[in-house]
């Protein structure tokens, strides 16, 4: 198969496996009526999804670098498949959550595709192809709350999960036919596979700083999405489950910016392209917060908030990987680990923050973080310091 079958490839099957650990998000008032618990619970159950994922990152996707990855790719979205059965079929909220753990678990698959696009790259062209990549990872995210939305409307939540299993098992086909079979770039054992993920982070400084820029934007990130399904189907708006997940194309605007930050990455932007990431997602917090009582507010920060959000992600990427190429994988675990810590205590706090204090307190909280991140970064600027690479 060509490069462009398996890029193209990859594209679809980041999409469909990310899109696994979002469907549950506007169905929140749904599965809190049905399984009869407060609102904090099913918030809880999607704080556990991203820490699995987090969990995934640091103990799975290292082994990108040491075994093969097409194997080790369709191998994962196996047991996905399996967990997603396992969603669909739950009778009670505790297994839902374990069948969500092992999903949120193995769904690492699409970031072991990330690096893998960057090792398949022509010359001159990583940033081009890893951010058509993300792209279909990025749309993915927001078709999943829209699916889910309208499948739900149509033939309830767990229909919304068969689908994603089906979806999921398209997709590992689609990979096994398409991806090179590449040797190994380790023969490290396991053990020290994860140490050296340690070492990386130690040694590189340019790691350490995108780790924690990049945390402090998908923070943000969690934040918002863990409660705007909340806010939308609650008074003055009352929106159905399928409005509330068309509302989340608004946020379509994010792929976009992902292919405009891979070609700054190309042109060696990335640096000050993070900086006006940052900014634009702290500023995009404004109408956000103006989306308590005005749905055009909102609508309008959920596009500058996902161009911000996506466009910082795809600069820390693209620099990464730059690093070490023959240890992508790992920088990746890295990067990952602390980018999905960071969505979880964002999601975690948004979660008891919409509980008390309502979606002012959410708004609050979400602009702290990308404020955070862009303090960091305009100290690094003024430092004049090598993380300008």
């Amino acid at each position: 198969m060509s490069r462009t079958s398996a890029v193209a490839a990859m594209t679809f099957a980041t999409g469909a496996i990310i899109a696994n650990n979002y469907y549950a998000q506007p169905l929140e008032a749904e599965l809190s009526a049905h399984f009869g618990v407060p609102s904090s619970a099913i918030g809880a159950v999607l704080t556990l999804i991203q820490l699995s994922y987090a969990l995934g990152l640091a103990t799975l996707v290292p082994l990108g670098d040491l075994l093969e990855r097409r194997r080790l790719v369709v191998t994962l979205l196996g047991v996905t498949v399996l967990g997603l059965v396992g969603v669909a079929l739950s009778p009670t909220l505790p297994l839902l959550a374990a069948a969500a753990g092992v999903v949120g678990l193995t769904t690492v698959a699409a970031q072991i595709l990330v690096p893998f696009a960057a090792t398949i790259a022509r010359p001159g062209e990583q940033g081009k192809t890893v951010s058509t990549v993300m792209s279909g990872l990025l749309i993915g995210i927001l078709v999943s709350r829209v699916v889910a939305g309208v499948v739900a409307e149509l033939v309830g939540w767990r229909g919304v999960f068969v689908l994603g299993a089906v979806l999921t098992a398209v997709s590992a086909l689609a990979l096994w036919r398409t991806l090179p079979v590449l040797e190994p770039a380790t023969d490290l054992r396991y053990p020290k596979l994860l140490g050296s993920v340690l070492t990386l982070i130690r040694e590189e400084p340019v790691l350490r700083f995108r780790m924690a820029v990049g945390a402090c934007g998908y923070a943000s990130f969690g934040a918002l999405w863990t409660s705007v399904g909340f806010l939308l189907a609650a008074p003055p708006f009352g929106l159905s489950q399928a409005r509330i997940g068309l509302f989340a194309l608004f946020g379509v605007a994010g792929a976009l910016a992902a292919r405009f930050a891979g070609r700054l990455a190309d042109r060696g932007k990335a640096f000050p392209a993070t900086g006006a990431f940052l900014a634009l997602v702290a500023l995009s917090w404004i109408p956000l917060g103006l989306g308590a009582v005005s749905l055009v507010a909102l609508a309008i920060g959920l596009v500058l908030f996902d161009l911000g959000v996506q466009g910082s992600h795809i600069s820390n990427q693209n620099t990464i990987y730059a690093l070490h190429p023959e240890a992508r994988s790992r920088l990746n675990t890295a990067y990952m680990t602390s980018y999905f810590l960071g969505g979880a205590l964002g999601s975690g706090l948004s979660s008891a923050v919409y509980a008390s204090h309502g979606w002012l307190g959410v708004s609050i909280v979400g602009a702290a973080f990308p404020t955070l991140g862009f303090l960091l970064w305009a100290g690094a600027a003024r430092r004049q310091s090598r993380l300008r690479v």
